[in-house]
């Protein structure tokens, strides 16, 4: 039995207990508030995010042809009606360019790069378990360049704590319902739904989501209990789950891009296993690369019992992308040499910069391919997309290698 003393401890041990959660829920109500009225200012209810549109001279990069060439297909009645600027300038949505892309596939198919014949819906799973490492950022950038280059693109975001989604202006307290997160598609009982029903448009054309919320923790409360049950039957499995829900709209998407948790739980491990290709994420620090040795032994390990389990690991390609680097910071630069050395080609040849340019589109919750360059000092904006695209043309290579397809 406890002493009076204990007794009195306990009390009051419990009673901070409930005033810390107190104090924590009502810190996550008025920050959320706080969320939804600066959104409110930026987006009022009525209002429907928009992308940007793109100049000619961008259009026509996205396109792969010359500024010229749309020129020419503008005057000669075989393209969309562009927007004119005060100044002239032709302005070009994003459907629009993806309508000229299909003009041009009737005479020539690689204009329009979508999947053709036995070639697989790509699955790229952006991982890394140490926060601030840009995985987010790493994951939209990804998501939107192969929207932008005509690819029918969903990203799906696994991170309870839902930053994709947040930049894909969803605020998780107010914009869902319960089952409106994979969730709904792998969880185990009676109140599963089609993952076709979860999936939501963005003002990205071409690209669709599935958001994330705190509701994706359940699946890892869940799984641990069926687990314990021993149900037999392979649909029963936590790691096939996640492939099972995105076979279903296999015919829908040539890419996916998953945004994993910064764990190694139950959800990513399921992730992992869905996946066709992974990118892992490396800010170039020695305490993040410390941390990364750690999280690949321990991935190694969970992947070998899967496998052992019967799922399957096998990858078309796992790359390291460097990630908020900074070429003149010595240090950096030789821990960059360091894990080239190490691992070859399996690090990216070229790195996400750390840029003011990004950061500041964040504040937003925009991506660089979302902000035009007048926004921007014109270097610090071109150096930053320069990088961006180059690192996303090299993944573009690897997809399209995937396929059987030359870079």
């Amino acid at each position: 039995m406890l002493s009076p003393a204990e007794k009195d401890q306990s009390h009051r041990t419990g009673k901070k207990v409930r005033s810390l959660t107190r104090l924590i829920e009502a810190d996550a109500d008025l920050l959320s508030a706080q969320l939804q009225e600066l959104r409110s200012r930026a987006f009022p209810p009525t209002a429907v995010k928009e992308l940007r549109k793109f100049t000619s001279g961008e259009a026509a990069k996205l396109i792969g042809i010359t500024d010229a060439y749309i020129r020419h297909l503008s005057l000669a009645g075989e393209g969309p009606e562009a927007e004119k600027t005060s100044g002239g300038r032709r302005l070009y949505s994003l459907e629009q360019v993806h309508e000229i892309r299909r003009h041009l596939a009737k005479s020539k198919k690689s204009y329009l790069p979508v999947r053709q014949g036995n070639e697989h819906m790509q699955v790229i799973a952006v991982t890394n378990f140490k926060g601030g490492s840009g995985k987010t950022t790493t994951a939209a950038h990804v998501a939107q360049y192969f929207a932008m280059r005509g690819y029918r693109t969903l990203a799906i975001d696994l991170d309870p704590q839902a930053s994709l989604s947040a930049l894909f202006g969803i605020q998780p307290e107010f914009d869902l319902e319960d089952n409106d997160t994979i969730y709904g598609a792998i969880r185990y009982d009676d109140q599963q739904r089609p993952l076709a029903d979860i999936i939501r448009k963005t003002y990205f054309h071409g690209l669709d989501i599935i958001p994330g919320n705190l509701e994706l923790q359940e699946f890892e409360h869940d799984t641990p209990r069926i687990l314990a049950e021993k149900r037999r039957g392979a649909e029963r499995l936590f790691f096939s789950r996640i492939a099972a829900a995105l076979a279903t709209v296999d015919d829908r998407y040539d890419v996916v891009v998953l945004d994993c948790p910064p764990s190694l739980g139950f959800l990513t491990l399921s992730a992992l296993c869905a996946a066709r290709s992974v990118l892992v994420t490396i800010h170039p620090q020695m305490l993040d690369v410390a941390s990364m040795s750690q999280f690949l032994h321990m991935t190694a390990g969970l992947l070998d019992v899967v496998e052992q389990a019967g799922g399957d690991a096998d990858y078309d390609f796992f790359r390291y992308v460097i990630t908020r680097y900074e070429p003149s910071d010595g240090p950096q630069g030789q821990i960059v040499g360091l894990m080239k050395s190490l691992f070859g080609e399996r690090v990216l040849t070229n790195a996400l910069l750390k840029s003011t340019a990004i950061s500041d589109a964040g504040l937003t919750k925009q991506t660089l391919y979302e902000v035009g360059r007048e926004f921007f000092t014109r270097a610090t904006y071109d150096r930053a997309i320069e990088a961006l695209n180059a690192v996303n043309l090299e993944i573009e290579d690897l997809v399209r290698e995937a396929w059987g397809r030359s870079p």
